[in-house]
Order: C-alpha cells, then sequence, then structure tokens
C-alpha cells in the first residue's frame, strides 16, 4: 500500500487547527501565548494541559502526555497512524498526495473510493426514509418501544429499506453507480433470472461503520414474521466482512479511550440502549461469533491498560462466547472481565427497566475469566448424584491451580466451592496446592465427599433429629428454609419428611432412589436418637441458621454488598449469641 508523502503530513501539521482539535475534549482558555485546562488524559482539578497554538503541539505537566495534532488523535480517537492521519486531514480539509503508487493499486483504491461513496449514500437514503416515510411508521414504533430515542437514532444513522424490489437500484442508477458496483458493495442481489434486485427491503437498516465511520456494510431487522431470518447483513465480499466488524466501534471510539475499558455486547440494539443511557464505551459483535479479528481490534482500542468487558447474554451460546473470548484474550494479553446479566435479559431489557446503574453496577462487579469459569462449572453441575459432585470438585480443582499461590482469588474460589458442594475447603485446596500424596488423594477423594446417603453432615443430622423430637419436630422442620439447605436432594428429603412425617418409609418411591435411601438412613439414625436430649433440636437448627449466614456473608463480600453485609452481621451476632446460651443451657 501506498504511504502519504513526508509533505504532506508535515502540511497536515501545520493546516490542523490544534486548539480547536483538543477543545472537543476539554475546555481551554487562554494564558499569555499558550492555551490551558484540565488534562483529558488523566483527572485532576488544577490545570495542568498546555496546549502551544503557534509550533502545533501539546503537553500535560501532570501525566507526562505530549504530541502534536497527529498524536492527539491517536491517543483521544484510538486510532493507529495512517487512520488518524486520514482522519485529521478530513477534518482540516488537507490534501493528501501519496508516494508514486502502482497503477493496479491505484486503480483498487479508485473502485473503493466508488464503492464507499455509494454506501455514504445509500445510509443517508435509508436513514431519510425512516425519518420521513410512511411506510416506515411501524419501524419508527418498533424502536421507539425499545426507548431508542431520535437523537440516538440519528447518531448511529439508523434508517429504514423500503419494500420495494429496486428503489435503492433506480436511485443509485440515477446518481451514475453500475449493476457491478451495487453487487460489490452487497446492496444487490442477482436473481435466477439474471436480474439484480435490492437486497434488503422492508427492513431496519443498522449501518456497519469501521473505526474512522466509513460504512461497509448493513445489518437489517426484518419487520414481519414471514421474511425468513430476523437478521440478514450484507454479503461477505469487497468491503463488508462480519468477522471483523464491531458495531458501533467508531462511536465508541472516545470514550473509550478516556475510559480505558470497552463494554462489549450482542445486538444492534444493546449498543444503542447503552450510548443513549450514556454508557458510550460500548460496541456489539452482532451475535456469539467471536472473532480474533474482533478480539486484535478490542486490544488496539483499548490499549495495554485498558480492559474490556464481556456482557453477553447469560444463554449457554452468550456463556460459550465468552469463554472463547476468554481464550482470545489471554493469547494476546488483554485483561477481560465477564459481566454478569440477569436469565433472559439483555442490557437493553436492563437499561429499559431499571435504568443505567443497572448495567453499570454490573460492570462494577464484573468477575474475573477464573471466577466465570469456577462459577459456570457450579452452576451447570448435578449435585445431586455422586458422579456429579465428584466432576464439579475435580472441574474446580483444576481451574483454581490456575490461580496464584495464598492469592486472595484462590481462597475466595476455594470458599466458594466448598460452600456449594458443601466440604471443607481443604478438599478443594489439596490437589491445586500440590500438597497431597497419593494416599492422601486417595483419603480426600471426591467420591468420599459425594457418599449417598451421607449421614454426618449438619443438615441430615438436624432432619434426623426432628424425626426423633417427634410433634416438635415436626414444627421445627417447617421453619427450615432452602437457604439452609445445600443441595436440591436434601431439599427433596425434606419436603417428603414433612409430607410423611407420621411413617416417612410408606410414601417412598423408587422413581427417586437417593432420596429413598437418605429417607431410609435418616429414618434409622431417628432410631437411635430416642430418647433426644432437650437442647440438642435447638442447637442443630442454629448451626445449619449459623452456616446460612456465613454462605449469604461469603456471597455479600463477593458482590462488595456493603449493607447486605452489615445488615447479616448482626444477624450472625445474634444467632452466635443464642448458640452459646443454647451450649450453656446443656452444661
Amino acid at each position: 500500500m501506498a504511504r502519504y508523502t513526508q509533505d504532506s503530513i508535515e502540511r497536515l501539521r501545520e493546516g490542523a487547527d490544534i486548539v480547536a482539535l483538543v477543545s472537543r475534549k476539554t475546555d481551554l482558555r487562554r494564558v499569555g501565548s499558550r492555551w490551558t485546562g484540565l488534562c483529558p488524559f488523566h483527572d485532576e482539578r488544577t490545570p495542568s494541559f498546555s496546549v502551544d497554538a503557534e509550533r502545533g503541539l501539546y503537553h500535560c505537566f501532570g501525566c507526562g502526555q505530549g504530541g502534536d495534532a497527529i498524536g492527539f488523535v491517536m491517543e483521544t480517537e484510538s486510532l493507529d497512524f495512517p487512520t488518524a492521519v486520514e482522519q485529521l486531514a478530513e477534518d482540516a480539509h488537507v490534501e493528501l498526495k501519496r508516494e508514486r503508487e502502482d497503477p493496479q493499486e491505484e486503480e483498487r483504491r479508485r473502485r473503493r473510493e466508488r464503492l464507499l461513496a455509494l454506501l455514504e449514500r445509500t445510509t443517508a437514503f435509508y436513514a431519510a426514509t425512516l425519518r420521513d416515510s410512511a411506510e416506515a411508521s411501524r419501524a419508527r414504533d418498533y424502536l421507539r418501544d425499545r426507548g431508542l430515542s431520535d437523537e440516538v437514532l440519528a447518531g448511529f444513522r439508523v434508517g429504514y429499506a423500503p419494500k420495494a424490489w429496486d428503489r435503492l437500484l433506480t436511485a443509485a442508477r440515477r446518481q451514475g453507480f453500475t449493476e457491478d458496483e451495487l453487487l460489490a458493495a452487497g446492496l444487490a442481489t442477482r436473481g435466477r433470472g439474471g436480474g439484480i434486485y435490492d437486497r434488503f427491503r422492508e427492513r431496519i437498516a443498522f449501518p456497519l461503520a469501521d473505526a474512522r465511520g466509513r460504512v461497509l456494510g448493513f445489518g437489517a431487522r426484518a419487520m414481519r414474521d414471514d421474511q425468513g431470518a430476523k437478521y440478514i447483513n450484507t454479503a461477505e465480499g469487497e468491503m463488508y466482512h462480519k468477522g471483523r466488524q464491531l458495531f458501533g466501534i467508531d462511536l465508541a471510539r472516545p470514550a473509550v479511550a478516556k475510559a480505558g475499558r470497552v463494554i462489549v455486547v450482542e445486538g444492534y440494539t444493546d449498543v444503542l440502549a447503552l450510548h443513549g443511557a450514556g454508557i458510550t464505551e460500548s460496541v456489539g459483535i452482532m451475535g456469539t461469533a467471536f472473532t480474533q479479528e474482533q478480539m486484535a481490534e478490542l486490544a488496539r482500542v483499548v490499549g495495554a491498560e485498558g480492559t474490556v468487558y464481556l456482557a453477553l447474554d447469560a444463554d449457554r451460546s452468550g456463556q460459550e462466547a465468552m469463554l472463547r473470548a476468554a481464550r482470545m484474550a489471554e493469547e494476546r494479553s488483554v485483561a477481560l472481565r465477564v459481566v454478569q446479566l440477569p436469565e433472559g435479559k439483555d442490557p437493553a431489557d436492563l437499561v429499559g427497566e431499571e435504568g443505567a446503574e443497572a448495567v453499570t453496577s454490573r460492570v462494577g462487579g464484573a468477575l474475573s475469566v477464573l471466577e466465570f469459569e469456577v462459577g459456570r462449572v457450579l452452576a451447570n453441575a448435578d449435585l445431586d448424584t455422586p458422579q456429579g459432585r465428584d466432576r464439579a470438585l475435580g472441574a474446580a480443582r483444576e481451574l483454581i491451580a490456575a490461580a496464584p499461590l495464598r492469592s486472595v482469588t484462590r481462597r475466595n474460589l476455594g470458599l466458594l466451592v466448598a460452600d456449594r458442594l458443601d466440604v471443607p475447603v481443604d478438599y478443594v485446596e489439596a490437589r491445586s496446592e500440590g500438597r497431597q500424596s497419593g494416599a492422601e488423594a486417595s483419603q480426600s477423594s471426591p467420591a468420599r465427599v459425594a457418599e449417598v446417603p451421607d449421614l454426618s453432615k449438619p443438615e441430615t443430622t438436624y432432619l434426623a433429629l426432628c424425626l426423633a423430637a417427634g410433634a416438635r419436630g415436626r414444627k421445627e422442620l417447617e421453619r427450615l428454609e432452602d437457604e439452609h439447605l445445600t443441595s436440591n436432594l436434601v431439599r427433596r428429603v425434606r419436603d417428603h419428611l414433612i409430607a410423611g412425617f407420621e411413617d416417612p418409609l410408606a410414601g417412598l418411591s423408587g422413581d427417586d432412589p437417593q432420596v429413598a435411601a437418605m429417607v431410609s438412613g435418616i429414618a434409622s439414625r431417628a432410631q437411635d436418637m430416642r430418647p433426644l436430649e432437650p437442647m440438642a433440636l435447638r442447637r442443630s437448627f442454629l448451626n445449619l441458621d449459623l452456616r446460612r449466614i456465613e454462605r449469604q456473608m461469603r456471597h455479600a463480600r463477593h458482590d462488595d454488598d456493603r449493607e447486605r453485609l452489615g445488615a447479616l452481621s448482626g444477624e450472625h451476632q445474634r444467632v452466635r449469641q443464642a448458640m452459646g446460651e443454647a451450649i450453656g443451657s446443656a452444661s
């Protein structure tokens, strides 16, 4: 590719109005021969940023950032040098001259410029149709119902492709564009008879632009159920390559550079909703097929010190896309965190129902990739079977082994897994810390942890005590909430005991052998407990309650929910006091 001449670059530096350029990012006031203001690159209260209009240079005495107009565009817009030069030249109306160019390369460049012009005019045509056409009223209603303002739609140049098969073709031909150019730009499709027709018809059109804002294609949403695919894109070709696109990257760049982060979502309306709510460092991947090219672009835009936040849908495909992206980020040494969304909700839903804070708070509580992966193992595990618990413990151990020894992350994840599997934390940490011998590994193997029935746990001990206590035990059993129990199996056993308290063995069914085995063991153990020591039932319940509160406190610490943690701390103190009194009364 031919480069721009050095003379062109120097004329650009001289012709760019650096004061006007910097004033778009921060307020400047004249002090003598210089202009000063707050630095756009770091937070400060006292101005330390200086602009020398005569020399075309800027410098911050606080953070050390400095350079010329081209460097300022590169830093504030997250652009590489050639792209920054081209954008600044457009803004400053400076003509760039290229070094001697190969004739074939020049022909390709001129063709590309023609196709870009065609796509730009198409964008304007679609936008005007959405704004003014009676046919587009349904599309306007749909976008309005999604909470998208006219200002946001105009900023993203969202449009509407009319229903007629040749509206765009006719307009483009009048402007001198050929059928070949319409096909190359992905705006027309050839039919079986050899003729061509508009590719996008009766659809909302979302322009897909590169980092400079040049439209390369469109994503289009159907307005009727019988139109085939709900979303279609420009076909892969000379201009458009879906795997390279990030929707909204051109508008997000300045905010990404300032915030040091980029929030990645799936769909067009998610990006529009976030920008409308002021979260303008957001881009979309248009589905869940995350690519290496997209990650490379994110890495370039966010920079070495920035962070990529993935806020993809909580369904299976979104979760798997986040894992793929995590591997790509690791290969490129990109800092990546995972934003947890509620099941069945996307960012647009959250903003519409709860406001921007619903998203920003979740971004603030985003998980590391390791935390996300461990959480996913636990969420997908079958904790009611020995095999499922074995697999969950083994998979979690392998993941936690990647965390640094004696780190806070490693300890917190160990506590989380121990809590969910209801095992001692050293069972989780033993293998990952490499301290076990073969014999020790055998003694603390997952199979022993997950034996059914396991009547030694506090939960099953309490159930047996309730059976042993007669009528009083039934009332105590009914006090037991789901939060007191750590698996669905024990919850099912509790429900069975409540329903058939007088004769728990009579109602057992072969359909649930795990419940049958545990109920039989609990009933046998209850017989051995009679007569019951008076305070045993109360102490057992308080022990379960204490464990419940401690689990909830760990979750509150993880979520940095200080208000919830404070309330739980008070509750924890009261239960501990009651436990002390119960123990004292028995002595």
